[in-house]
């Protein structure tokens, strides 16, 4: 019975939305003609919405979600970080489907979906020569390299899990947000034109635009008096800095690609109600195995 439930969380868990950081792409681009398709299963990490989610503020909040009204003291503060901490950076399983095609030479550009979070990109390839396994341009071991840039967009919100539901319950919190994600990546060849994959690693900048508020309308003054007011719209925005490491193992159409991803971020100073604020900074790890298939089209193999 422990199993079954603890499998349902994740399940639903990876459901919840966060722009996905994982990065699986090599320093060589798809080739111009060619498809790339793949999935990746990856668990976020975050120490800062590890240490918001304590056991008092667990029981805080099932004690209150069954309270009509709630009166305002420290524990309010702390659900409203904790809720806050997991739309900035979630501890979750979560997994991703993507698409990428080669455009022209050193350019490709692709499409990534994580269960609510959109991702547009595009690669360029600054390093390394233009081919295919069937039509190399460079030897075994040669080194690629290229940069890109990826914008990600969603709506924020808490998932229906224990706990985090009860928070949602009694913040109503409303959040949005988009990401803007820089990785230069590097990469070594397995094979002419990484015909068995490749090893890659590189670094990673990110910068994050968050818009939240708060409705609260169960949570009253100290005295249970009146009513506070809700968190109106709030804008912040912060940066993140990152490396990664992974490895694509396979031969010519199909790869297996695990990968590590370590990020380092201050989220900076947020309002919350009753004129208080909260400082939030932390690292996430996301470790991740993935799925890759290259399909060279009729234009890529001539």
């Amino acid at each position: 019975m422990k199993t079954a439930s603890l499998f349902c969380l994740l399940a639903l868990a990876a459901t919840a939305c966060t722009a996905p950081r994982t990065i699986v792409s090599s320093g060589k681009v798809t080739p111009r003609g060619e498809l790339k398709v793949g999935g990746n299963l990856s668990f976020n990490v975050a120490t800062s919405t590890l240490g918001q989610a304590g056991g008092a503020v667990k029981n805080f909040a099932q004690a209150a979600a069954n309270k009509d009204t709630i009166r305002y003291s420290a524990s309010v503060d702390k659900l409203q970080a904790a809720a806050l901490s997991y739309v900035l950076d979630p501890v979750q399983p979560t997994s991703d489907f993507y698409l990428r095609y080669g455009v022209i030479d050193r350019l490709d550009v692709g499409y990534k979906y994580a269960f609510g979070s959109h991702v547009f990109d595009a690669m360029y390839q600054f390093l390394g020569p233009v081919g295919t396994p069937e039509h190399p341009g460079g030897q075994a071991g040669a080194t690629y390299g290229s940069i890109g840039l990826q914008y990600a967009t969603q709506r924020a919100k808490l998932p229906s899990i224990p706990y985090l539901d009860n928070i949602s319950n009694i913040l109503r919190l409303n959040a949005s947000r988009h990401d803007l994600i820089v990785p230069l990546v590097f990469s070594t060849s397995f094979g002419p034109e990484e015909q068995a994959g490749a090893l890659s690693y590189g670094v990673v900048y990110s910068h994050t635009f968050l818009r939240y508020g708060f409705e609260a309308p169960k949570i009253y003054n100290t005295a249970g008096s009146s009513q506070l007011p809700a968190l109106p719209a709030q804008r912040k925005n912060f940066s993140a800095y990152g490396g990664f490491l992974s490895v694509k193992l396979g031969y010519r159409y199909a790869y297996v690609v695990p990968a590590v991803a370590i990020y380092y971020q201050n989220y900076g100073t947020y309002e919350l109600l009753n004129n208080k604020t909260a400082k939030l900074d932390g690292f996430t790890i996301i470790p991740s195995i993935g799925l890759q298939f290259r399909i060279p089209t009729a234009t890529a193999r001539r």
